[in-house]
């Protein structure tokens, strides 16, 4: 199932990708859910960042992504991270982090996200949740990266 989510940010796309940290990282967290960010080497092809989610104090999940591609152009940077090891009920979980230039002060940081858990009906099920859990950051990403 497929996640996209678009925010304009006022910045030029290279100004903007310097912000991907592990600070923003940590700020894009979701409330109600304590992420304790345990590896975050980066977003070039390769790293590695590993989480562990806790969801109301009680269900402690592993997370782990690999970044398996990066690249930048006139036009736009992105990295794609990979879930590895994801929480039941994923299976799968592709999300490209997009940033594109509009003009030379101006951007789309776009969250585009596939996911699975193998079952169509629990996709469905997921869907909402899931796509609040990334619309909360268009917030977060307009104060953090202007």
């Amino acid at each position: 199932m497929k996640i996209l989510i678009k925010t304009r940010i006022e910045k030029n796309y290279h100004q903007i990708f310097s912000k991907f940290d592990r600070a923003l990282f940590l700020s894009l967290a979701p409330p109600l859910m304590k992420i304790t960010l345990e590896r975050f080497d980066g977003c070039k092809k390769g790293d590695e960042v590993h989480i562990k989610m806790d969801l109301f104090g009680l269900l402690a999940q592993r997370w782990v992504s690999h970044i398996t591609d990066d690249q930048k152009s006139e036009l736009e940077i992105f990295f794609v991270d990979e879930g590895v090891i994801l929480p039941p009920p994923l299976k799968k979980w592709t999300h490209i982090h997009r940033i594109q230039k509009i003009d030379e002060d101006s951007s789309w940081v776009i969250d585009d996200i596939d996911f699975s858990s193998g079952n169509n009906w629990l996709d469905l099920a997921l869907y909402p949740a899931l796509y609040a859990m990334f619309f909360y950051r268009k917030p977060i990403y307009k104060k953090e990266l202007n």
